[in-house]
C-alpha cells in the first residue's frame, strides 16, 4: 500500500470514533499494551509529560512542546485528533512523522492488527510511541485522548502529570458529574510521580489529593501543583498582540509578561498551567530559562502547527477558526466575543450527535447570523436536525450543510467590520479550505 492506501486502511478498517464516536472507544489498556509489547515497549524507553482534561490540553501540549523545542531538547507531541492531515498528531520539533514510517508501521503490524482488532486510536498510540523511540527525543508530550485513567495513552510512567480542566463532556463515557469525570482524568496520576492542575474548581482538589495519597501512600504536597495557587493573571491586554501578565505567588511576587500567538482570551488559564509545569521541569532538571518560555509562547503556532485556537484566517471581515465545542469551551468563546468590538455577528456551526448539544446552544448570542453546517463524516448532526434545536433554543439563521459554501456566503454578504466565526466541532473546523478563503478579496 501507499501512503494514502493506508490511511485508508487505518480509518476504515479499525472503529474510528472521529469518525463513529463511542462505538469505537474500547475502555481498556489491553490492545495497546499488546501492541506496544510486539513493538518491545518503545514506551518505556523514551521520558514522557502526559496532559489530560476536558478544555485545554490541546494548547498546553502545544505550548509545552514548543517551550521544551525552544530549550534545545528534542520534542516529540503526540495529539488527536488531527485538524487537516493525520501525520499532524505524531510530530518531532513540529515536524509530523514520515509517509514511509506511517506505511511501514502498518504494514508490519497488520497480522497483530489481525489478532489484537485494535482501534483507530489505539494504533496511533503505538505508532507513536515507536517513531518517537526510533528517533531518540528527549523528552515526548502525550495528550490523552478521552478521559485519563482508559485512554490508550495511559500505558507510560511519565515524569509529569497535568490535567489541564474538567467539565460536562464525553458523559456517556466518562460519567455525568464533573466529580466522576476528574476521577478519570485523575487516572493518569502515576506512583511518585508529580502532578499540575490547572483550571479547576477547588472543590475537585481534593479527589486529585486522595488519589496522589493513594498512588504514592505519601502526602499531596510533595507531589501536587494548584497552578491557580502558584501564580496570579493580573491581567491580561487583548489587542493587536495577546499579553498575559502574571505574578509568581511566592514571597518575591515576581511579574512576568508573556505575548501568545494563541489569541483565546482563555489561553491566559493554559498559560498559568504551563508556567506550573516548567517550574516543576525545572525542578527535574529540565535547563529551561523563563526567556526560552517567552520566546516559545510567542511561536507556538509556527512552532509546533497547533491550529484552529481562534484562529484568524482572514480580515475584513474578520474570519476566525476555533474548534471549541462543549459547555464549557463555548462558555470561554463567548467570554472572548463579549471583549471584541465589531459589526454584525456570523456563525457557522457544526457539531456531532454524541455532544450536550443543547447545553451549548443556549449559550450563543441570539443576534448572531446562523449558518448551519455538518462535517463529512458519519458522526455528525445533520444540519436540518441542528438548525430545529436551534430555533427551539431562539437562534436563526439557515442551512448549509458544506462549511465551506457557508462561509462564502457569508463573507459574501459581510462587511469589513463584520465578524464571522466558524466552531462547534473541530471536524467542522478541519474542513475549512483555509488557502481559498484567506487569499481570496471580497
Amino acid at each position: 500500500m501507499n501512503y494514502r492506501e493506508t490511511l485508508t486502511y487505518l480509518m476504515e478498517r479499525l472503529p474510528m470514533f472521529s469518525r463513529i464516536g463511542a462505538a469505537a472507544y474500547k475502555p481498556s489498556l489491553d490492545n495497546t499494551l499488546a501492541l506496544c509489547a510486539a513493538l518491545g515497549n518503545p514506551q518505556q524507553h523514551i521520558k514522557t509529560i502526559h496532559i489530560a482534561g476536558t478544555n485545554g490540553k490541546g494548547s498546553v501540549s502545544h505550548m509545552l512542546a514548543a517551550i521544551l523545542q525552544e530549550a534545545g531538547y528534542k520534542t516529540g507531541l503526540y495529539t488527536s485528533p488531527h485538524l487537516r492531515e493525520f501525520r499532524e498528531r505524531i510530530r518531532i520539533n513540529g515536524i509530523p512523522c514520515d509517509e514511509t514510517f506511517v506505511v511501514d508501521f502498518t504494514a508490519k503490524c497488520q497480522d497483530l492488527i489481525a489478532s489484537t482488532q485494535p482501534s483507530f486510536f489505539e494504533i496511533t498510540v503505538a505508532m507513536a510511541f515507536d517513531w518517537f523511540y526510533q528517533n531518540k527525543v528527549d523528552v515526548a508530550v502525550i495528550e490523552t485522548g478521552l478521559g485519563g485513567r482508559l485512554d490508550s495513552t495511559n500505558i507510560i510512567h511519565p515524569q509529569l502529570s497535568v490535567i489541564t480542566s474538567i467539565g460536562l463532556d464525553h458523559m456517556n463515557l466518562l460519567g455525568n458529574t464533573v466529580e466522576a469525570i476528574a476521577g478519570e482524568k485523575a487516572g493518569i496520576i502515576k506512583q511518585n510521580t508529580p502532578v499540575v492542575i490547572g483550571s479547576v474548581d477547588a472543590s475537585l482538589h481534593g479527589i486529585f489529593s486522595n488519589k496522589v495519597i493513594q498512588e504514592s501512600g505519601t502526602s499531596s504536597n510533595q507531589l501536587l501543583h494548584f497552578s491557580g495557587q502558584e501564580w496570579k493573571i493580573k491581567r491580561v491586554e487583548l489587542n493587536d498582540t495577546f499579553t498575559v501578565f502574571v505574578e509568581e505567588q511566592n514571597d518575591t511576587g515576581t511579574e512576568y509578561s508573556f505575548q501568545l500567538d494563541l489569541p483565546g482570551y482563555y489561553q491566559q488559564w493554559n498559560v498559568v498551567t504551563v508556567l506550573s509545569a516548567v517550574r516543576v521541569l525545572q525542578q527535574l532538571g529540565y535547563s529551561i530559562g523563563m526567556d526560552q518560555v517567552a520566546a516559545a509562547l510567542k511561536k507556538v503556532v509556527k512552532v509546533t502547527g497547533l491550529h484552529g485556537r481562534w484562529e484568524t484566517i482572514r480580515q475584513q471581515p474578520h474570519v476566525v477558526l476555533e474548534v471549541a465545542h462543549n459547555e464549557d469551551g463555548i462558555r470561554q468563546v463567548i467570554n472572548h466575543l463579549q471583549r471584541l468590538q465589531f459589526g454584525r455577528l456570523f456563525i457557522i456551526i457544526g457539531v456531532v450527535r454524541d455532544k450536550e448539544i443543547n447545553s451549548v446552544l443556549s449559550l450563543l448570542p441570539k443576534d448572531a447570523h446562523y449558518y448551519f453546517s455538518q462535517a463529512s463524516l458519519p458522526r455528525a448532526l445533520p444540519a436540518n436536525e441542528l438548525m430545529q434545536l436551534a430555533v427551539s433554543e431562539g437562534l436563526t439563521g439557515e442551512i448549509i450543510p458544506d462549511v465551506n459554501d457557508a462561509l462564502k456566503k457569508a463573507i459574501s454578504i459581510a462587511v469589513q467590520e463584520d465578524l464571522i466565526l466558524v466552531c462547534g466541532s473541530i471536524f467542522l473546523v478541519g474542513e475549512v479550505d483555509v488557502q481559498q478563503f484567506s487569499t481570496t478579496s471580497k
